[in-house]
This record gives C-alpha cells, structure tokens and sequence, in this order.
C-alpha cells in the first residue's frame, strides 16, 4: 500500500459540496491499495503510522505519534498514487481493482482506529474536495515495500 501523510492543523472532505469528514490537529491520509496489496500491507500501514513520532513535544522536537499528540486522521481513498508515468498521460494498472482497494481501503481505516486513532473518512471512488492546512509543513511518502 501506499500513503502521503500529511501533518495538519485541519482537515476536511465533501463531496458535491457535502461535508463527507473532517478533523482538527492530527493527520491526513491519502492511501492507496497496489495490485497483490492484502491484509497484512494493511496492517504494518496502520502500524506504523500511529507510531510514527512527527509531532512535536514540550521542547519542540518532532518526538510524538499522532496517538500520542491527541490527533487524528482523515483517511482518503487516491489511486492515482499508484501512477504509472512513463508516458505522458498517467496510468493506473498498478493500483488494486475497485472493490478490492474498497476492502482494503475500509480495513486499513478499521485497523487505524484499531490503533486508538479517531477516524473520519473520504468517500472511496467519489470526486471529492479536500481542504487541509498542512503544519509544519510536514509531507511524509510512504509505501509497504519500504518500510
């Protein structure tokens, strides 16, 4: 799987102008299934996020998880993470099969909350608005195969 993580001040989704979910402090989360993506890509995802220490502490050091922080996370479905761009005009055969990226869209969602996280939701495969203050800023890539 794959995810840009973004550390945020704010965060909000709607779709057709409808307020679909949002958070205040805490983190934004585009994630995307990749073909033969399961279960356990899922898992070390989810992982791994709600221990990852960008936010600050006391002394101003990026030293706390998302958990740790009192945050959350707006999880939002974007297959276009899984962009193939050797040619001009992106393709997207490299992402997980529409009702296999909802399952393991929702269960990566599930297993975050799982983790003691709050968690509000894009809506998988709508075009959606996304509006977010990004602090720091704090722009994290991250992929299952890498860590």
């Amino acid at each position: 799987m794959r995810a840009v993580l973004q550390r945020v001040s704010r965060a909000s989704v709607s779709v057709d102008g409808v307020p679909a979910g949002q958070i205040g402090a805490g983190l934004l989360i585009l994630v995307c299934a990749m073909q033969g993506d399961g279960e356990a890509q899922a898992d070390k995802l989810a992982a791994k996020i709600a221990k990852l220490r960008i936010f600050k502490d006391n002394a101003g050091k990026m030293n706390l998880s998302v958990r740790d922080a009192g945050g959350a996370a707006l999880v939002v479905s974007q297959f276009t993470l899984a962009a193939d761009l050797r040619g001009n005009r992106p393709g997207f055969s490299y992402a997980a099969a529409p009702d296999e990226g909802r399952r393991l869209y929702e269960y990566f969602t599930a297993r975050l909350a799982g983790e003691g996280i709050p968690v509000a939701n894009g809506v998988f495969g709508a075009d959606m608005d996304v509006e977010l203050v990004n602090q720091g800023p704090v722009t994290i890539w991250m992929d299952t195969d890498q860590i």
